[in-house]
Formats: structure tokens, sequence, C-alpha cells
């Protein structure tokens, strides 16, 4: 059937990765000795902790207000605690005003996107990039430049500015790094908030895996700089450190006036964040400190398991890892899309490829692939790495 009409934008914007990837194990059955190994998407596969759970259920029994229309920008409670925790872990007071709660950090994105740039702008995102923030720019009529990021996988502040014209609105960095897995040095974080500043754009700094970030303390400077508002747009998400992913929780922290304008469009196409989602990221962060630092932990003790595995894995080499992801260069004469097909008949092992994370015309993404290792323990790991081996490259 051809839809018309049908909105251009949308109708070129490629269909979600990890949607057409499920599509691939359709009819496909997995023998109980060979079980489905699936690391194409982040996100915990386990429930929240059970007393958070309990949280959310008397919230929802005993609490009215949790059922009703909500305050746009999100509830004080919870805004009041962002704020504190990040003024702690910044080194720098954040305002309750400069903080709003979304539907989740993609909603976070396009409520900051929505503020800043329309059709025809430009905004630079370094690739391999995260594919909804891409889907989003192209849906919005908005240009995405790409930077290149090579070997290291870190994007380079000079490069950026050689990309600048006067339709670029921002550049947007994830870090640490989805689907790169790479933590971004202080130092490059505030390279890259100079050259923003210097160039009246905005910077985009999404940390929705700060949490599993392998580094201690803050992992960069940014809020200590007096005018950090005028520049710098921070998303976090709270799916990741609480499992709270099918509550859909996020944060946006910026300058009051841009919050301001992200009202409007939350307004208008969420009314408010779910309430009992923000009560349930609300009580995690008061009392499951020591219950996220568990889960870091846990995720460290994966990825030094699959960064062993891959060192040793002839043929291949880790470009990136960290957070819940590698991203690895494959050494498979087919293009990374079949063999990442392949490897589901062959291996029991559902991916990414690197092209889900690339524009099509560069060739890199033909030889790359991205694995979310935060969805297996260390035992299905060194079973992943068996599987590997095996296959007769």
């Amino acid at each position: 059937m051809t839809l018309s009409p049908l909105n251009p934008a949308l109708a070129n914007t490629f269909a979600p990765p990890v949607m057409e990837a499920r599509r691939w194990i359709e009819g496909v059955t997995f023998p109980p000795e060979r079980p489905l190994l699936n690391v194409s998407q982040a996100a915990p596969v386990e429930p929240p902790p059970l007393a958070l759970r309990q949280a959310i259920a008397t919230a929802s029994l005993e609490n009215p207000a949790a059922h009703l229309y909500g305050p746009v920008l999100g509830l004080p409670e919870l805004r009041a605690e962002v704020a504190a925790q990040w003024s702690a872990a910044y080194g720098e007071e954040v305002a309750v005003n400069q903080v709003a709660i979304t539907q989740g950090c993609n909603q976070a994105f396009c409520a900051a996107l929505a503020t800043l740039a329309g059709a025809g702008d430009e905004v630079i995102l370094p690739t391999p990039w995260y594919f909804n923030h891409k889907m989003w720019l192209d849906m919005a009529g908005v240009r995405t430049v790409p930077l290149p990021t090579g070997a290291t996988l870190l994007p380079d502040p000079e490069a950026a500015a050689a990309l600048i014209t006067d339709r670029t609105r921002a550049i947007v960095l994830v870090t640490p790094n989805n689907p790169g897995g790479v933590e971004y040095p202080a130092e490059l974080v505030r390279a890259f908030f100079d050259l923003a500043r210097k160039y009246k754009i905005a910077l985009i700094v999404d940390e929705t895996y700060r949490d599993f970030d392998a580094r201690s303390g803050a992992p960069h400077d940014l809020f200590t700089d007096p005018d950090w508002a005028d520049t710098l747009i921070q998303l976090y998400s709270f799916s990741k450190a609480y499992r709270l992913t099918g509550h859909r929780v996020g944060a946006i922290v910026t300058s009051s006036e841009r919050l301001a304008e992200v009202e409007k469009f939350l307004d208008t196409v969420a009314i408010c964040p779910s309430q009992l989602g923000q009560i349930g990221a609300l009580w995690g962060m008061q009392n499951l400190a020591q219950w996220v630092a568990g889960e870091r932990a846990e995720i460290l003790a994966r990825r030094a398991t699959i960064s062993d595995g891959f060192n040793a894995l002839e043929g291949w080499r880790l470009m990136g890892v960290g957070a819940y992801f590698a991203y690895v260069e494959h050494p498979s004469p087919l293009p990374a899309p079949d063999f990442a097909k392949s490897l589901v008949h062959e291996a029991g092992v559902l991916l990414l490829p690197g092209t889900m994370f690339m524009p099509e015309t560069d060739p890199a993404g033909q030889r790359q692939l991205r694995i979310a290792f935060a969805n297996i323990d260390t035992t299905q790991i060194a079973e992943l790495m068996r599987r590997l081996a095996a296959l007769p490259l």
C-alpha cells in the first residue's frame, strides 16, 4: 500500500534499527543447548528492585494525584532532587528551575532540538551516531552534519569547527558513548563547550550512561563555568540506573529560559511525564545509591570480561568499550548487515551492524558491529566469545 499523503521527512527516515533487527529472528528456532544471545538493544532485562516496585505500587494505590495530570516540566520534588544531586556531583550549584523531567531521554533530545533548530538548519553529530538522534533530525527537517571519529571514536573539535556554518545550531555529544562505548575525556568535552560558545551554538551532552562511567568523580567540569547554561544542554535518563525503561523518565538540564520553550513542546506532545515513573525515579534517587553502585560494579565486570574476550579473539578489533557497549571491527568478508544477519543462524547471536550508526556513504560502517553487552552476564559473555571464535571466517 502506498500512503498518500505522507510527510516526506518521515518517509525518508530509516526504520527503527532495533525493530528491524528483531524481525531477523522471527520464525527462527533456537535450540535449548544454544539459546539466543540478544545483544542488540541497550536495556536492562530485569525489572527494578522489589522495594522500588513496591514504592510505585503504594503510590498507585494510595496517592490519587499519581493518576492525574502533573506539572508539564515534572514533579517539583524530582526536579529538586536532580538539582541537589547534580550540584554535589558536578561541584557547582544547579538550580531547580534549570531542570525539567521528560518522558525518557529521547523526548528530552527532541524537546531540546525543537527549541534550537528548524527545517533547513544543521546539527553536527559525531559518527558512529545514536540512530534515534539522527531519526529525529530527519523527521524535523534538520540537516545532520556527520563528524567522523575514526579509529579512536573520539570526535575532534578542530574537525567540528571546519563543519560549522551559519545554519549550524548545535553539536551533540554522547558520553559514555552510544554506540561506541568510549568515555570522552573531560578536556575534550570542555574543548567542545568552548567551541560551541565561540560560535554561539548549543552543546548538547547526552549523559544517559553517566551512572556506569568507569571513572570516579565528575566526568567534566562544564557546570563550574558561571555561564554554563548559555551553551550547555545536558540530557539524562533514569531508565538504565533504576531499570525504569518502561516508565519513560528522562531529564533536561539547561537554562530556565530555554526550559520555558521546552515547556511548549512537552505540553503539546505529552502534557506531563508519567507520574508513577517520576515517583519511582525519585524514590530510587533517595534510596538506591548503594544498589546503583552495585549495578555499576557489575557492568564494569562485564566490560572487563568483554575486553579480555575480544583482545584474545583473532581477527577482531575492539574499537571502544564502556557503559553498555562494545564497538568492534569484524573479520568477515561480508558487509556488516549481511554478517549480522548470518550470526543469527550461525551463532545464535543478535547484534547491530555499524551501518545502522553511519551515513550510507561511509564505508566504515560495513566493517563494524555494536554489541550491547549489558544484556548478558559474564558467563554469557564467555559463551558469546566461544561462538564468535568458532565461526568459519
